[in-house]
């Protein structure tokens, strides 16, 4: 079977997905089972794997569900909590002294806070926390999922300590990158990470300063009481403040340290920048931008959870103690995501449920649920506890807002088990994505499976590569965004296509360090768009059953990242940068 082929077959399932949610407006809930079904027939039908092969790649996507479902477990419940507290509506008030402006509000939360949090904990986690701080101050759910979710791009390369550079091209091309270092072509592995994180910040830059105007403009257009692009660009000003304040030192930690914390230290400087800045007035729009009176709001823009739209804001308590919550989860996430200290590798090894051998297919293994290190447990469920105690909630209101926390998660398990599962089929459905054993290479080759047949992802990557030849570097980004798309991560995403992308440099004669930039960058804009995301941050805005909207609104800014990628990959290219 031909490669186009093969690639149309593998592209049918996330074209299911794509009609029923965005072109019929079906709820994940109900599309993804769907699209599931559609892969595993394919899976055993096209790609000729056994059954329960399939079966057990599926069990080990619900076992991957599971961690992300706890991570939005924990940012629903300190939402809650907060709100049951009095600590939001502090939060609320105290967000508003710094200004009324909403579209200062969305750079300070939807892109600096978020960025913070990306750069300790990525995985999902910044949109599921900012988005719903957005909500709260009086943004409609659906402006601050498609805000945040935008926002949640440039810092993602960095984000979770490095993990997408360094687990992600560090697992995919530990092969190659030792053999170049042999021959003296590479000084070692983590050198060539570091180039790589450099060069993508010369990627990432260009778009940290331009789509927080872009996505002002853009809210302003389709969310604001005027329906004007020129209210959001009336904050360029702020916008250009903030993101110098977040380049600078995002530039210099990437090029001088490396890979782990240029997001973190970044969005850290750049926070009490522009939140010192606004305070006293610096480069805000003259006049006060808002999204207007509640009861004109569009319908399509509300969910599930109303906003509580109040004459007065009053603070229940202190700053302080009302942003204690969100101090606590952001020092934690630091000091357990650094490897120089011992709390991550002791977190990494206990209370961990480990699944190995599922069904008894040899390599199926590679997943565990590390209950200490997800940031759903430690810190957010963690720090939604101490905050009982912190800010002396009554224990009625406690019970109410778990059993409010849980009644919630129904849809997103659904969602986000079908999901998981179908990404799984799709890694595993080609030999070598899981480093197979010889039992089941035989297994495989037992049932009609070809030994060297490509996964469904792979299949669709050599189609593009073919189609494209030497205009490869339009299309790198958007490799890396496919796999986030697929994957719901940028990690795996460079797992996926590392291999792929440099194999294509190689054979294009194109210097590996920007295709590889390119396919990091791709992998980072693509968590606008994947599934996983989008279901968790409609989940903690009330937006259940709405994905297809929201994928149709941040379909744009994605495509706006991956023409910018491409123009400075081509610069990057024709001014002979890194030859290697």
């Amino acid at each position: 079977m031909s490669i186009a082929i093969l690639a149309l077959i593998a592209l049918i399932p996330i074209l299911v997905a794509l009609v029923l949610m965005v072109g019929l407006r079906m709820g994940a809930m109900q599309a993804m089972p769907i699209a599931w079904l559609t892969c595993v027939i394919l899976a055993v039908l096209a790609w000729k794997l056994p059954v329960p092969y399939v079966l057990a790649l599926s069990l080990q996507g619900i076992s991957s569900a599971v961690s992300v479902l706890i991570i939005v477990f924990g940012a629903l419940l300190i939402l809650y909590t907060l709100q049951a507290s009095g600590g939001m509506e502090t939060i609320q008030y105290g967000m508003r002294s710094i200004s009324k402006d909403m579209r200062v509000q969305a750079i300070i939360i939807g892109y600096m806070f978020s960025a913070f949090i990306e750069g300790a904990a990525g995985f999902g986690t910044p949109a599921a926390l900012a988005a719903p701080l957005l909500l709260s101050l009086g943004f409609p759910p659906m402006a601050a999922a498609v805000l945040c979710l935008a926002f949640n791009s440039f810092p993602v390369t960095f984000g979770a300590v490095g993990t997408p550079i360094i687990s992600g091209f560090g697992t995919s091309l530990s092969s190659v990158i030792a053999a170049s270092v042999e021959a003296g072509a590479i000084e070692s592995q983590g050198q060539f990470l570091k180039s790589i994180g450099q060069t993508v910040t010369l990627m990432h830059a260009p778009m940290a300063v331009i789509i927080p105007i872009f996505m002002l403009g853009f809210i302003t257009r389709f969310f604001g009481p005027t329906r004007s692009w020129k209210e959001g660009f009336a904050a360029w000003k702020f916008c250009l403040f903030a993101a110098v304040s977040f380049i600078v030192p995002y530039l210099i930690v990437a090029w001088a340290i490396g890979p782990e914390v240029p997001s973190l230290v970044g969005a850290l400087v750049g926070l009490g920048i522009v939140t010192f800045g606004a305070k006293r007035g610096f480069c805000l729009p003259k006049d006060v931008w808002t999204f207007g009176e509640v009861s004109k709001w569009d319908k399509s823009w509300t969910g599930e959870i109303a906003y509580d739209e109040k004459g007065e804001l009053r603070p229940q308590m202190s700053q302080i103690r009302a942003w204690m919550p969100y101090v606590l989860i952001g020092l934690i996430l630091v000091i357990t995501r650094v490897d120089v200290l011992p709390l991550k590798a002791w977190m990494n090894k206990e209370a961990v449920l480990n699944f190995t051998n599922i069904l008894g297919y040899n390599g199926v293994n590679d997943n565990s649920i590390k209950f200490l290190y997800l940031p759903g447990t430690v810190p957010f469920i963690l720090i939604a506890i101490v905050t009982i105690w912190m800010h002396k909630i009554p224990k009625e209101k406690v019970s109410r807002t778990w059993l409010e926390t849980l009644a919630k998660m129904k849809a997103p398990t659904i969602s986000l088990c079908a999901s998981v599962a179908l990404v799984k089929i799709f890694q595993g459905s080609g030999t070598g994505i899981y480093s197979l054993n010889a039992t089941l290479a035989e297994q495989l080759a037992a049932a009609g499976a070809a030994a060297d047949l490509f996964s469904m992802p792979r299949a669709m990557a050599e189609a593009m590569a073919v189609l494209a030849g030497s205009v490869w570097p339009i299309f790198a980004a958007y490799v890396g965004g496919l796999g986030a798309f697929i994957t719901g991560s940028n990690t795996v995403s460079d797992m996926l296509f590392g291999l792929f992308q440099w194999d294509i440099s190689v054979q294009l004669g194109l210097p590996r360090t920007v295709i590889l930039a390119a396919q990091a960058a791709g992998g980072a804009m693509g968590n606008m768009i994947c599934v996983h995301n989008v279901v968790a941050v409609c989940t903690v805005v009330g937006l259940l059953n709405r994905e297809g909207d929201i994928i149709k609104k941040t379909f744009w800014p994605f495509l706006l990242y991956g023409v910018v990628v491409a123009i400075i990959a081509y610069f990057l290219l024709g001014t002979g940068y890194s030859a290697f």
